[in-house]
């Protein structure tokens, strides 16, 4: 009698942030096209936040970003995620190159690029990097359970519906559990970066998540306030 074949692992997750319409689509059918979940972002901001959400395996970034230099975006992610990025650009000079990989870059493809060069880039990151795209982030202390690959939030293992916003806010203080996120970080990666002094979005926000785990803001088990700099997550 044959053993039960192993369930098909799930493929790796790519996340293409680019402002250009035909390089979004071109990147999504040739990625898809070799087996890759792909998620679009057109945006600096908009990708840190499908990032934080969603996570994912390898970041395609373009330095030309409508509403933040991809540099700064880079150097964002790299304060709580180790997720390998590739850039792009149409910058060919040496001196953006080196900057891209000390900012944090694993690679650099510059435009126009040639698919197969691409996919080769990609692969060898998604091997180099196999172990930790095997474990996606889990925070469980016995009452809060918050699985960031499944997106399932549950308290005394009932599952807490929370809305985008507030899912969003929670897995990025997760991903950055026992480190300050500042407000202003908080602000521009929920909000956009016009909202970085809108203190009262994330007042209420906050106030929303907490009621639903069931959290007392006056001695709190799992959202800590650090008056007038931000966020922490206790369970780091």
């Amino acid at each position: 009698m044959s053993e039960p074949s192993k369930p098909a692992a799930p493929p790796p997750r790519i996340l293409v942030i680019d402002d250009e319409p035909q390089i979004r689509r071109f990147l999504d059918i040739s990625l898809r096209a070799q087996g890759y979940a792909v998620r679009l972002a057109t945006g600096g901001q908009a990708g840190l936040e499908a990032l934080a959400v969603h996570g994912a395996d390898l970041v395609i970034l373009d330095l030309g970003l409508p509403d933040r230099d991809g540099r700064e975006v880079l150097a964002e992610l790299r304060q709580w995620s180790s997720v390998p990025v590739i850039l792009l650009t149409v910058r060919s000079d040496e001196g953006e190159k080196v900057r891209g990989l000390d900012a944090g870059a694993n690679d650099y493809v510059t435009k126009p690029f040639g698919v197969q060069e691409l996919m080769a880039r990609v692969r060898a990151l998604l091997r180099s990097h196999a172990a930790p795209a095997e474990a996606p982030p889990v925070y469980d202390d016995g009452r809060l359970h918050v699985d960031l690959a499944r997106r399932e939030v549950r308290v005394d293992g009932a599952t807490v519906a929370l809305s985008r916003k507030e899912y969003a806010l929670l897995a990025l203080l997760v991903r950055n559990a026992g480190r300050v996120v500042t407000q202003p970080q908080l602000l521009r990666e929920l909000w956009g970066p016009t909202h970085e002094h809108d203190t009262h979005y994330l007042r209420i926000l906050v106030g929303k998540l907490r009621q639903k785990l069931g959290d007392d803001p006056a001695a709190p088990r799992w959202i800590a306030t650090e008056p007038g700099v931000g966020l922490r997550f206790l369970g780091g």
